[in-house]
């Protein structure tokens, strides 16, 4: 039985869909066989694994409207044991449209469960928002992983945040866990690196991942070549960190 975990944060830049597309190419390399659905309109996942986002037909805004099943919408793509439910600038869109729908926050959730019957992970990339579109993705999802970079306003916004993952624990998944907190970004030459990774470990100790993920010119590389990290660099820093997490997110969940 597969483990679906949302990757979420409201803030944008903070290394959300870096943290998609790599943490899953490197479960992929590690024998996991591993679902990365695109939850954010903007596809960067999409693109950032080497599909063209203008050629998806089928994705993830035709699973939230129930126009198609998860499997007609899923992709291969060139990373090992990884596949793509892609995103499209029409998901913008579903926001509108599912809000007078019943069950609205239940759509991804009744789309995709079955699916853990064929991955060890499902991933998704959430929108830089805390819209109906992530909400669907935490009601659906085991756990959530939040990426905090290591910059002047990591911890803003953390708060709320926290407190829409307690609600949707109380409404609508009462089974929804913290994966972990994951420091991105992080560059050991400065003060103010060092002091917000002080500082989050210091508030939420256990919840913070021991990985951090370091500031890496070939990890914002790797994107425009539509590659995974793995993929473009296996011998780079960032490869050896988000092999890193995914080593400790397995020993976690074994």
């Amino acid at each position: 039985m597969g483990k679906i975990i949302a990757i979420a944060n409201q803030k944008g830049g903070v290394g959300k869909t870096t943290t998609s597309v790599n943490l899953a190419a490197s479960l992929g390399v590690l024998e996991k066989k591993v679902l990365l659905i695109d939850a954010d309109p903007q596809a960067n996942a999409t693109s950032g694994l080497g599909i063209d986002v203008e050629a998806v037909e089928l994705g993830t805004y035709q699973l939230l409207e129930h126009s198609c099943k998860a499997e007609e919408a899923i992709i291969k793509t060139n990373s090992p044991n990884l596949d793509i439910i892609p995103s499209h600038i029409d998901l913008v869109a579903i926001e509108i449209e599912l809000v007078d729908q019943d069950e609205r926050e239940y759509m991804l959730k009744k789309a995709i469960t079955h699916l853990k019957d064929s991955y060890d992970y499902i991933l998704i990339d959430c929108a830089p928002s805390l819209g109906l579109l992530t909400l669907n993705a935490l009601t659906a999802s085991d756990s959530v992983i939040i990426p905090i970079q290591c910059e002047y306003f990591a911890l803003e916004g953390l708060g709320k945040l926290l407190n829409t993952i307690k609600s949707v624990q109380k409404i609508h998944n009462d089974k929804l866990d913290i994966e972990g907190l994951l420091l991105t970004m992080y560059d050991s030459r400065l003060r103010l690196s060092n002091q917000v990774v002080e500082e989050v470990q210091k508030h939420f100790n256990e919840m913070v991942f021991t990985t951090i993920i370091q500031r890496n010119v070939r990890l914002s590389e790797a994107p425009s070549y539509g590659e995974s990290i793995i993929n473009y660099d296996a011998a780079s820093k960032g490869a050896s960190n988000y092999l890193s997490l995914a080593h400790e997110i397995i020993k976690k969940n074994s």
